[in-house]
């Protein structure tokens, strides 16, 4: 016996198993008469029969009518007749594939002949063709070499001046000449020097001869351009055959290129064809290995043929035709689902230990919150002490509630407890007054007086 009240009492093995057993066997038995289905069709009938079998269940001692069914084909008249038939037809054909049987003795007592065979194809006399290497390609001329440099500039000199001193040494014994015999011809007219005619005339002669100087000049570059013209068309006409040369160098250099490459192309053409040749070589030899060994396969098959058709044959004698079997239509049916019973009874049980445990749990928690009051084991339990009573429950017999104190007394909190003028009808041992004239109540003696009953 728990604190609070009882345990549940636990299922006992023995009835769980044998009501266990009992809905087994109820829910099988109704599951064989509904899946076992009565057809009809036209070429016979399907029924179901049943015996009644008992069986004694070892545990219990409890016996069960078992419900055993029984199957019962029967063909229509139609396919009884064509049994009837066929039975006699395969008895013919047995008793004369019984007598050609006879005939294999002799045949299957001597070998094959396979000397007559082709000969297979000898797969060592086919040597794999062995290419020729191609060569490595020609060296061609990269470098044409130089033609000679470039002539970039020509040697030129600008300096006319030599070209005007050579120019005023030849004019200016003739210009000194005319000077002197104009200054002759103006004195013996009578000009003196400084008059006005005399200057004049002196003046004219003096422009005549710096025209003839600035003539000098023009004529030195006229020379010098004429040089460098020379100069110029000498460096063109060099540059020009160096470029020529250039060109020359060049086409002989790409005709050796082309002439190598064209009879390295032909050496590349040659190995080709004559790798071509191998390969067509070494198909044909292949091919005639394929057509002997078909030959081969061919002969033997037509031995072995002629060997296995009268063993076919009397196979074939051997096997008859059957008679066609009703068609029946598959049939089902809901199955009736076995109840788990010791399952339930087991969960049963533990819900209700689960709920006894739960229980004593929480009253192990309302004492103690009630013997932890102040620390005392009497404590004040006077209803007239208590405000906002709710009961939630009783404690061997006695009333718990829940409640809040009033006045001095009201610590704030909620307490669970019994009410000590209830108990005191049942218990006036344990229940006291204060010196406030208030009732308390002994919750360990009213706990120990109560766990022995």
């Amino acid at each position: 016996m728990g604190l609070y009240g009882s345990a549940p009492k636990s299922p006992d093995p023995n009835e769980t198993a044998s009501a266990q057993t009992a809905t087994n066997i109820g829910t099988a038995v109704a599951n064989n008469v509904m899946g076992n289905v009565n057809q009809v069709t036209p070429d016979g009938t399907l029924k179901y029969t049943y015996t009644t079998q008992k069986w004694t269940d070892p545990l219990s001692g409890k016996t069960y009518d078992l419900q055993v069914p029984t199957a019962t084909q029967e063909l229509s008249p139609e396919q009884k007749a064509i049994k009837t038939q066929t039975d006699g037809a395969e008895l013919n054909m047995a008793t004369l594939a019984n007598s050609q049987s006879g005939k294999l003795n002799d045949l299957l007592g001597k070998p094959m002949d396979m000397s007559k065979a082709p000969a297979a194809g000898n797969a060592g006399a086919i040597g794999l063709p062995q290419y020729q290497q191609f060569a490595g390609g020609p060296n061609l001329q990269t470098n044409i070499g130089n033609a000679g440099d470039i002539t970039k500039s020509y040697d030129v000199d600008f300096d006319t001046s030599r070209y005007e001193q050579a120019l005023m040494d030849r004019m200016n014994p003739q210009l000194d000449r005319d000077r002197a015999a104009l200054e002759t011809k103006l004195v013996n007219q009578g000009l003196q020097p400084g008059s006005e005619a005399y200057n004049r005339a002196i003046d004219e002669a003096n422009r005549s001869a710096a025209d003839a100087r600035y003539g000098a000049i023009l004529n030195a570059g006229q020379e010098q351009s004429r040089l460098a013209g020379l100069a110029r068309d000498q460096a063109t006409f060099q540059n020009a055959a160096q470029q020529q040369q250039f060109g020359q160098n060049a086409t002989s250099a790409g005709f050796s290129n082309d002439a190598n490459q064209q009879m390295f192309q032909n050496q590349s053409t040659t190995t080709a064809a004559n790798n071509a040749l191998k390969d067509q070589t070494f198909n044909a030899q292949q091919s005639k290995f394929n057509l002997q060994n078909q030959a081969r396969a061919q002969y033997l098959n037509e031995q072995y043929a002629q060997r296995n058709q009268p063993i076919n044959e009397i196979i074939g004698l051997m096997s008859g035709a059957q008679v066609n079997s009703p068609s029946f239509v598959p049939t089902s049916s809901n199955p009736m689902p076995t109840v788990d019973y010791a399952g339930l009874v087991q969960q049963d049980y533990a819900n209700k230990m689960g709920a006894y445990n739960t229980q004593q749990a929480n009253m192990q928690s309302l004492f103690g919150g009630m013997l932890g009051f102040g620390g005392q084991l009497a404590s004040l339990s006077d209803k007239r002490a208590k405000t906002d009573i709710k009961k939630v429950g009783e404690l061997k017999g006695h009333g718990l509630y829940e409640y809040s104190y009033r006045g001095k007394h009201n610590d704030g909190k909620r307490h669970i407890g019994v009410m000590a003028q209830e108990v005191e009808k049942k218990r006036p041992d344990v229940v006291s007054r204060r010196p406030d004239g208030l009732r308390q109540v002994n919750y360990g003696a009213l706990f120990e007086a109560g766990r022995g009953k």
